[in-house]
């Protein structure tokens, strides 16, 4: 399945490609764990999406799920993310920085390309985890293909 959203660069838009993307998943089949931490990460790079980018206009959003992951890439036209320092320090509880260690520690790859005249790209990978009646459907559709 390939998907893809154009956006308005405001908060409301964000429950919007929750919505779309959740229950894109849960039709697929995907455990509600698995698509619970995607939405969280996808929020993040749509509400850095919705704040941070200094350009006026959308912010797009494009989906891909296969048998194995789901990958997302969220497109604005800002100027992307600051340095985070590593490590706690004395800025350890700002909210600077936050949402990436979010969405690193809910996905499986997370990469953020950004140039000052091409904006940011954030891509979003996760290997999926199907609820086991979604498991059990798409082992029957092989087992038909393999015998007809």
């Amino acid at each position: 399945m390939k998907f893809s959203l154009a956006l308005p660069r405001v908060a409301p838009s964000i429950p919007v490609v929750r919505r779309v993307v959740g229950d894109a998943l849960r039709a697929l089949g995907v455990a509600e764990e698995c698509v619970a931490d995607i939405l969280v990460a996808a929020s993040e790079a749509c509400t850095n999406a919705v704040e941070h980018a200094h350009a006026c206009g959308n912010y797009e959003v494009f989906g891909h799920v296969d048998e194995d992951a789901v990958q997302l890439k969220i497109m604005d036209w800002g100027r992307g993310p600051r340095p985070v320092p590593p490590g706690p320090g004395p800025g350890s509880l700002a909210e600077s920085g936050r949402g990436i260690k979010i969405m690193q520690a809910l996905v499986d790859d997370l990469d953020i390309d950004s140039g000052p005249d091409r904006g940011t790209v954030v891509h979003l990978r996760k290997r999926l985890t199907w609820r086991d009646e979604a498991l059990n459907r798409r082992l029957e559709r092989r087992l038909m293909h393999s015998a007809g």
